[in-house]
């Protein structure tokens, strides 16, 4: 845990927190923290800054949080996510959010299996938990925006614009040789929308119904890669080809 993450609720006017969970034990045992040691800090979806030990017990650990400045902007890239496996989903909310994606769509497929909507993985209780560990591990304060979605056709054909408007759409699948910078070449400022299938890949009628709203495809090689393993190395070519081209890059 790099940032000691609260909700707005957990804090007194006076910026003053006392922490009793998880994040207390870390910073007693790992951390070692005593009264006057100093500690990232930050809001859920607001600003991050320092904050000063006030009191260790047994019980919790009192804070005293000083804000730095704002929260930062949203991440500009948006994940459209055929559901993977709920043991593969439980552990990929935290890197979702440590990469730093703006809005999560959690979506059916043809090769999705129904029951995989049933689990508790996509409980937003236990969705948010996971995400705040991200958010620690990143030092980031914005949540991602997080939706779940039975029907793909209706999806793309009805949601998806509403949800994530103007965005530069991308579909990656294995069939495609074009690589993700090919892909978001004339993108502009605009958000990037990345659609991830399953392990077995998009179908033909999927393809065909992203490509028609407006996903241009791309590809990592022709490689079958695990949905976690594929859409974390796909989030970093994005995000790479992001900052090159704010740098001045092609």
């Amino acid at each position: 845990m790099n940032l000691v993450l609260v909700e707005a609720g957990e804090m007194g006017a006076d910026g003053v927190v006392e922490v009793r969970d998880g994040r207390a034990e870390h910073l007693r045992r790992v951390l070692r923290v005593g009264p006057g040691h100093r500690v990232r800090m930050g809001i859920v979806d607001g600003g991050a800054g320092t904050a000063e030990v006030v009191a260790v017990s047994a019980d919790g650990v009192v804070l005293r949080f000083e804000c730095a400045g704002p929260h930062p902007p949203r991440p500009p890239v948006d994940l459209l996510l055929a559901m993977p496996r709920p043991k593969v989903m439980k552990r990929l909310w935290a890197q979702l959010a440590a990469m730093g994606v703006g809005r999560v769509l959690v979506t059916n497929a043809e090769k999705v299996e129904r029951m995989y909507f049933d689990t508790h993985v996509l409980d937003p209780g236990f969705i948010r938990e996971r995400l705040i560990e991200g958010l620690q591990q990143a030092c980031d304060t914005r949540m991602p925006l997080v939706t779940v979605h039975r029907r793909l056709k209706v999806l793309v054909e009805d949601e998806v614009e509403g949800l994530c408007p103007g965005t530069c759409r991308v579909a990656a699948d294995p069939s495609f040789a074009r690589p993700v910078t090919a892909a978001l070449a004339g993108r502009g400022d605009r958000r990037v929308l990345l659609a991830v299938g399953p392990e077995g890949g998009w179908t033909p009628y999927e393809l065909d119904l992203l490509a028609r709203h407006g996903f241009g495809g791309a590809g990592m090689g022709t490689r079958i890669l695990r949905a976690d393993t594929a859409c974390i190395a796909l989030l970093a070519q994005v995000q790479a080809a992001l900052k090159e081209a704010g740098a001045g890059g092609s």
